[in-house]
This record gives structure tokens, sequence and C-alpha cells, in this order.
């Protein structure tokens, strides 16, 4: 359950006080998150209310959204601009383990997250690995990138086995808060309780793609105690 009953709202509940997002979708019209300016502007206004310090907005990067970094980073100054609240915005991006990602490591045409831009968000299909995933973990790592595996939790062909493996590996892992309140269903919401347990998380983020995402958020409790404070990437 969340920290709060259904008469107390996210921004009454003191929950994301302080929190810095390291994984959204609200940079506008890029991928399949917010649509359009208004919509961003109306997400950044709740994470003010709700307390949140900070957001990196990571649009998709893969072979079926092959965003350009030059395109990104047109469009985050144009909402920066049209933006003029105290959150602290930043752009990265989400990649995809595909054969575009392989082209743009060899040219190390990425966005880092991180203040001091040696992050790599990155993911994979949710349901089978890629080919010689562990392989081009390394080869990021030699690249001079840690990989933040986003949201491990929601791969439903990883095993624990697997989970020990890329900790071993010294691959981060990035939470989607909305696992733990059930969004994704109870099979995700345990796997991510476990990766807690295991203190296998290191950041976490929303990963919000739509207002409606805040506006339905389960009435679920998540007591501080299972929450730990991650870093602000």
């Amino acid at each position: 359950m969340w920290p709060f009953t259904k008469h107390l709202t996210l921004s009454s509940s003191h929950f994301f006080e302080g929190f810095t997002d390291c994984h959204s979708h609200i940079l506008p019209g890029v991928d399949d998150g917010v649509k359009n300016i208004e919509e961003s502007l109306d997400i950044l206004s709740r994470y003010e209310e709700m307390g949140i310090r900070g957001v990196w907005f990571t649009p998709h990067i893969m072979e079926d959204i092959p965003n350009t970094t030059a395109d990104l980073r047109e469009r985050f100054e144009a909402l920066r601009s049209a933006y003029h609240g105290p959150l602290e915005l930043h752009l990265a991006a989400e990649n995809m383990i595909d054969n575009l990602f392989e082209e743009r490591l060899a040219e190390k045409d990425f966005l880092p997250i991180g203040w001091r831009g040696d992050h790599l968000l990155v993911e994979t299909s949710y349901f089978t690995p890629p080919f010689g995933f562990y392989e081009t973990l390394e080869k990021v790592k030699a690249t001079g990138y840690f990989p933040v595996l986003a949201h491990p939790e929601r791969y439903v062909y990883m095993s624990s086995k697997d989970y020990d493996r890329l900790k071993g590996m010294k691959i981060l892992f990035q939470l989607n808060i909305f696992s733990l309140a059930g969004y994704y269903g109870s099979q995700v919401r345990q796997t991510a309780e476990y990766l807690l347990k295991k203190g296998y998380y290191n950041f976490a983020g929303t990963d919000i793609h739509s207002v409606t995402m805040l506006d339905g958020w389960p009435q679920r409790r998540i007591g501080p105690k299972h929450l730990p404070e991650f870093p602000a990437l």
C-alpha cells in the first residue's frame, strides 16, 4: 500500500519530497510518452506540487524510434524555454540494446545520464534478451560508461541468476517506482520487492509516459522503510 490513504494526495503525502526523477518520458512528441508541450508543462507543475526537485528526460532511442541526439537537444531546449518553474531539468536518453545501439556505441553517440555524463541508461525487450547482451554491456563499460539497466523488474526472461550475474558485472539497476505500486501487475511488483530486499537497486525513477499515470496512482501503501533513499544521478 502507498504511504497515504485515498483522502491524501500525492502532494500532501510528501512521498516524493526532494526526489529527482531519473527516468521519464515527459519530453513531448518524440516517443510513446507525452505528445504535446501542454501536457509536459502540466506534469512539471504537478511535480512541483509533489516536492520533486529535478527530472531527467529520457526519451527512447531504438530502431523503431530512431531519435537523434541533435533533435532531442533541440526539443529539450524548446521545452526548457517554455518552462519557468524551479525544477532542475536535464536531458539524457533511454537506449534500447539493438542494432542501432551497436552503431551508436561505435560512434560514442549518446546522451548519457548523470552529473558527470558517464552513466548510460539502457533497456532490452521485456520478453527476450538481445544477442550478446552481456558482451554488449562489457563493451559499454570499456567505452567509459557505467551501464544503468532500466526497470530490471519488468524483464520476464530474467531469473534470480540473471540478476546476480548482472550485479556481479557491476551493472547498476534503476527501479520504476510504479512497479512497487502494482502498476505493471503483481509479478513485477514481487520482483521489484525482491530486488529491493537484495539491495540491488541503485537509482529510482517514475518512467512516466502521461499525466494520467499520476491521476491513476493505485492506492497501495509503500512504507518508507521499504524504499531506501537513492542518490540523484
